[in-house]
């Protein structure tokens, strides 16, 4: 049976532009990392060490520095950035995020690890680099005891934006909610109250407002970004 508990020295967060949490809001609803948002729900003070960009050797050499422990609950989510570049190497990526799990679980209470989604970007990073990494990260949540919080309902135009990476306000709010369910489930109990309610259904004008405003023109900007790097592409091939 779950309890609340008092937190007196807070949770920290290492991570990529994700657990960062920047972009633009929805309507009714403010843009802030799911970290954040957990924080909140586990009433308990928050630090963000997350770099936009960040992959696992990133976040070894740029964020474990500035650990500044004892924290009550260490949240990691990396190896986006991994598996989306080009080569990648799980040897590599499971050396770094080691060293990065056993530094924030040796200063947190608790830890807990965010898998990655099954599917990513545009165009997609390759499955088996995907499952490779979520392997990795499920046998480092067991053998830290972390909570492991998996990613497989985190799809969808209202949860991720147009490059199938980044997320939307209500998908940062998606992570926090799953978050909070996992911790429960190891005891630990938050109040979803503000979660579930950033996650209630949009209203048809407030949908339309958001299509208009924050879907279409994310949706224009990323068929940008796709055409210019196929140009880019291109270029490289016949130099």
């Amino acid at each position: 049976m779950s309890s609340r508990v008092s937190f007196r020295h807070g949770l920290v967060a290492v991570g990529d532009s994700i657990t960062r949490g920047g972009g633009q809001a929805m309507p009714g609803l403010r843009m802030q990392s799911w970290a954040l948002w957990l924080a909140e729900a586990l009433e308990m003070p928050y630090t963000c060490l997350a770099r936009d960009g960040a992959r696992a050797k990133d976040a070894l050499g740029g964020q474990l520095p500035r650990l500044r422990g004892p924290y009550d609950l260490g949240c990691v989510h990396l190896g986006v950035n991994d598996v989306r570049a080009p080569g990648f190497e799980l040897d590599g990526f499971a050396a770094a995020l080691r060293e990065v799990v056993a530094a924030v679980r040796g200063c947190s209470e608790r830890l807990l690890l965010v898998a990655l989604p099954p599917a990513l970007g545009v165009p997609p990073a390759p499955a088996h680099a995907i499952a490779a990494a979520n392997a990795e990260i499920a046998r480092l949540a067991e053998e830290h005891g972390a909570v492991l919080v998996t990613l497989e309902t985190l799809a969808g135009p209202e949860l991720v934006q147009p490059d199938r990476v980044h997320l939307t306000a209500r998908g940062e709010a998606h992570i926090a909610l799953l978050a909070c369910r996992a911790l429960d489930a190891a005891g630990v109990r938050a109040d979803t109250g503000d979660v579930l309610r950033a996650l209630a259904p949009m209203r048809g004008s407030a949908r339309l407002r958001w299509l208009l405003t924050g879907r279409t023109p994310a949706a224009v900007r990323d068929l940008r970004r796709r055409a210019r790097e196929a140009v880019e592409r291109r270029t490289v091939g016949s130099g």
